[in-house]
């Protein structure tokens, strides 16, 4: 698909990706890296970054505020619309349906059990209404990432390379991304080891693929599925859950080869059209 076809069908043309990716970058680093760099100043002039920080959700947000806004560039409210309407396409096979629901818990409860742990993180003292709390903003901090990843990035390299070949890029971006909270004190990546997380970045964006296009370019599970990874409850199962993951995902690339290798099929518009939208949620409903 040409970018003068792209246009004047309203969607993202391809070169935005590179925009996208500048972007979030931009963002992120941008503010982590200010306390990086400069933290006396950063803390007098915004005071200590932690996971609640509002300067942390920019950070987080990166990738959701570049994708929203290269939407809003070439498709406009109308654009942001339809491509919102991604939320909407919740219909889900049942093996996927169960990856999301189960299989993610599963995987932490074994690992935690592996190395000695409980089947589920301990219950805060001040309750299980402070363990929701927690939820709720967790679904507020790397979910909304989703609408970056594979709201626009996905798309767009789905155009170009296979969708196991998009996930494996993207996953390394996303990995990548997180390099500068490495080396911030404060946040929970400071007590993380890089390389591990980045193999299962990969690992996770691979699977997320299958998922997306799997729902024919749902949003909203792969914001459930980001959501599962970081739910509360689920317990601490460092190092057995980032190799698990990464054999699930070998798994599923094996299993739906033809899928996975294969552009067919795939996803690939960032403003979906909104015929297209409304004939997939009416099939839902009924």
């Amino acid at each position: 698909m040409s970018t003068r076809e792209i246009r004047t069908d309203h969607d993202v043309p391809s070169g935005a990706v590179v925009a996208f990716f500048g972007l979030t970058f931009l963002i992120t680093w941008g503010v982590v890296g200010a306390y990086i760099v400069a933290p006396d100043r950063a803390v007098a002039l915004f005071g200590e970054i932690s996971g609640t920080h509002p300067l942390f959700f920019v950070a987080t947000w990166g990738p959701a505020i570049a994708g929203i806004a290269i939407v809003l560039w070439y498709g406009g409210l109308a654009g942001l619309k339809s491509f919102l309407s991604r939320l909407g396409l919740w219909r889900i096979g049942l093996p996927w349906l169960l990856l999301v629901l189960v299989g993610i818990p599963l995987v932490f409860m074994l690992g935690s059990t592996l190395k000695g742990g409980p089947l589920l993180a301990p219950v805060p003292e001040d309750g299980p209404s402070t363990l929701l709390v927690v939820a709720l903003v967790m679904l507020a901090l790397g979910p909304v990432e989703e609408f970056g990843w594979r709201g626009v990035a996905q798309p767009i390299l789905q155009r170009h390379v296979a969708p196991v070949w998009a996930g494996v890029l993207i996953g390394l971006a996303w990995g990548v991304w997180h390099l500068p909270a490495f080396f911030l004190a404060g946040v929970v990546f400071a007590e993380w080891s890089f390389v591990p997380f980045l193999i299962g970045n990969v690992a996770l964006a691979v699977l997320v693929t299958a998922v997306f296009n799997e729902t024919r370019g749902s949003l909203l599970w792969p914001i459930l599925f980001h959501w599962q990874l970081i739910l509360p409850v689920w317990p601490d199962a460092q190092p057995y859950d980032t190799w698990m993951m990464v054999i699930i995902a070998v798994a599923v690339v094996w299993v739906r080869r033809d899928a996975m290798l294969s552009r067919d099929g795939a996803v690939t518009r960032v403003i979906p059209h909104r015929h297209h939208i409304r004939r997939h949620v009416t099939a839902q409903v009924r």
